[in-house]
């Protein structure tokens, strides 16, 4: 069946709730026809394919070829009279959707059809199970679950954290009808977009796939955003769906104790800024959303507190601090020191860049362009292109790269590499080093890694290696021995002035709700059942023995493949709320995972990890606690883990009904 849609109406199919991102039919012809000379033609085919439902646009002569690079392969490689065709065709189709005067599909595309038009866009073979997941993350299937029984006014939920993870949950529960209460130790939304204001902060990863699939940015100014535009997209984030009001700002959480008779949660809080006595709050379910980065990481270098100037972590940056004309020590060469590096290097009189392991970091066409109004156009006003350009990214940045870190114990030459597609991997970064320190061999002896690509986390190129080469920029790579008064001297016995200490040194990421004490069944805590920076957690969500306890970006779920945070953090949400909706619709008054499914779930990732470049070795990483196993990393790609969270199998769970004391285990 079809439909004739009236003006300004999208096709009636998308799944999202009240809201969401839609796009405007309120644009000119002339307006239309200039956004189109710079579109994006694979995706213009895409949309076109979903837009009509007619297979004609992605069969021949409407066929890309694959791209080159991590570029967005605009023409798709189309000679110049077939890009002008296709803009023409596309013009008359967006004119008629525009006006109502089209015939297009009532009807959502299958997943199936979903694999084929992205496979088509990047002359690529994606895996026929993806659809779902793609049209989960396009806005076309629902990923949201609501309880079908009332909900009792007094049913509390607590999330911890008003960062990426906590907004998600909360806008999901107010979608869903459950009451929550959100608390953060800031006074602004926005976690570690709040926090981190040191000079060149942004987001590594493609900025219209730092939004939530619900609700994406189709106005990013830039490809790759800077803090401020990322800060300023959560806070709006919060507005738009009501969240604020449900916050508590300036509240530090110190316990989190589950009592048993009441199967409730009582959380003492107190303020931040310690000007205040502690309460407690109670709550049926506690969320934790403090994800994995959120604890900086302070090197203990002797000396440290003899500095007389200021030392400062990125993530404590005090905005006050000037740099300009300064002498300045960073410590570290990780993502934070590959952003305020360029950054400072623009404006003082000296950085010196102390390193202790040599990071890979690849090019990407787009880092540093402003994008254009016609994309903004196009993502704003053209059905589904924006869904597309984010499901491309998605594909591309994320599972299509998931086969270079898994280790081929045969592969010949193990050791420089994990595999033959690691080693072609690690041949191009390392020419790209080489071409981008051209002349100066001394700098590439100390830029090019000896470990495999993927062994720390991959990252993108804004300007290190030019920087490197500037006159006010020294890179040293002998050990720190001691931070004097006035500097920082090496174990080489020289002396490194300098004005200001920056510490670009990460976060302990394997402390894993190391912020707040979380109590449960009979008094023992999270810090006692798994260890010194030891997390572990079934699906990386729920631990036996802590009842209605959730953790989001929690121990292994990290996607150390690449593609984004933001996907991960939604499926796990969309599985806590479902679980939240049953707990609720059963009457249950608690559910808590099986300790053997916990356990079993551990050694299957346990062994998944075991054949991963991180497990390999040859360098240090966060990922790993002091033990050697990885706590942060999960080994699925997106679509392994998307399996197991979609839908939470409740026979996985020990249930504690309202009226009986003791649990059962319920079965489907």
């Amino acid at each position: 069946m079809s439909q004739s849609l009236p003006p300004s109406s999208p096709p009636n199919w998308g799944a999202q709730p009240a809201g969401s991102f839609r796009p405007s039919a309120e644009f000119t012809d002339d307006e239309l026809a200039t956004a189109l000379t710079g579109a994006n033609l694979p995706g213009l085919l895409g949309s076109l394919a979903l837009l009509t439902g007619d297979d004609r646009w992605i069969e021949t002569p409407y066929l890309p070829t694959a791209p080159r690079d991590l570029g967005d392969h605009d023409s798709g490689g189309f000679d110049e009279p077939m890009q002008q065709r296709i803009r023409q065709e596309a013009a008359a189709v967006l004119r008629a959707w525009r006006d109502g005067t089209g015939t297009f599909p009532d009807t959502p595309p299958t997943p199936e059809r979903l694999t084929r038009v992205l496979s088509v866009m990047l002359a690529d073979s994606i895996p026929t199970d993806y659809g779902t997941l793609l049209g989960e993350e396009m806005g076309i299937f629902p990923r949201y679950s609501e309880p079908q029984a009332p909900v009792d006014p007094d049913f509390r939920v607590l999330i911890i954290g008003a960062g990426v993870s906590g907004l998600a949950m909360a806008v999901r529960l107010g979608q869903a009808g459950i009451d929550y209460l959100v608390v953060d130790k800031n006074d602004e939304v926005g976690g570690t977009w709040h926090e981190n204001v040191y000079p060149g902060c942004g987001v590594d990863t493609p900025s219209h796939l730092y939004a939530l699939s619900f609700d994406p940015k189709p106005d990013w100014s830039t490809y790759f955003a800077a803090q401020e535009e990322l800060a300023r997209y959560w806070r709006a984030l919060a507005d738009r769906h009501g969240v604020r009001e449900h916050i508590r700002f300036g509240t530090r959480v110190h316990t989190a104790a589950y009592d048993e008779a009441a199967s409730q949660w009582n959380v003492t809080v107190e303020p931040a800024d310690g000007s205040g006595a502690a309460e407690t709050l109670t709550a049926d379910i506690v969320i934790s959303a403090v994800g994995l980065l959120n604890q900086p990481s302070v090197p203990n270098l002797p000396g440290l507190d003899d500095f007389s100037g200021p030392a400062v972590h990125t993530a404590q940056w005090d905005p006050e601090l000037d740099l300009t004309g300064k002498r300045v020590a960073v410590v570290g060469t990780g993502a934070s020191a590959m952003q305020v590096v360029p950054a400072a290097a623009e404006i003082a009189a000296h950085v010196t860049i102390f390193q202790r392991t040599a990071q890979w970091a690849t090019p990407h066409p787009n880092k540093g362009r402003a994008v254009t109004d016609s994309f903004r156009f196009l993502c704003e006003h053209v059905p589904f292109y924006l869904a597309w350009y984010r499901a491309r990214l998605f594909w591309r940045m994320g599972d299509k790269v998931w086969g270079l870190l898994q280790v081929d114990p045969e592969y010949p030459n193990l050791g420089r590499a994990v595999n033959k597609s690691n080693d072609r991997l690690r041949a191009a970064l390392t020419a790209y080093i080489e071409r981008e320190l051209d002349g100066r061999p001394d700098l590439i002896a100390k830029s090019v890694p000896d470990y495999p690509p993927y062994g720390k986390r991959m990252l993108i190129d804004g300007g290190w290696f030019r920087t490197l080469r500037r006159d006010n920029v020294e890179l040293v790579t002998e050990p720190i021995h001691t931070v004097t008064a006035n500097g920082v001297r090496t174990a080489d016995g020289h002396h490194h002035e300098a004005d200001i200490i920056v510490l670009a040194t990460g976060f302990n990421a394997v402390d894993v709700l190391g912020s707040f004490r979380v109590q449960g069944r009979e008094g023992r805590t999270l810090r006692e059942v798994w260890g010194e920076g030891d997390g572990r957690a079934h699906l990386g969500i729920t631990v036996p023995g802590f009842p209605n306890f959730f953790c989001l970006y929690g121990p292994n779920t990290n996607t150390g493949h690449g593609g984004t945070v933001i996907a991960g953090t939604e499926m796990q949400v969309q599985y806590v709320t479902a679980a939240i909706a049953a707990l609720i619709d059963n009457g249950w008054a608690a559910m808590e995972v099986r300790q053997d499914v916990h356990d079993a779930y551990n050694r299957e990732l346990d062994e998944a990890l075991a054949t991963t470049v991180w497990d390999f070795g040859g360098t240090t990483t966060y990922y790993r606690n002091n033990r050697g196993r990885i706590v942060t990393n999960s080994p699925w790609r997106y679509v392994d883990y998307w399996k197991r969270v979609h839908v939470p199998r409740l026979e996985d769970f020990e249930i504690t009904r309202r009226d009986a004391s003791v649990a059962v285990t319920p079965t489907r």
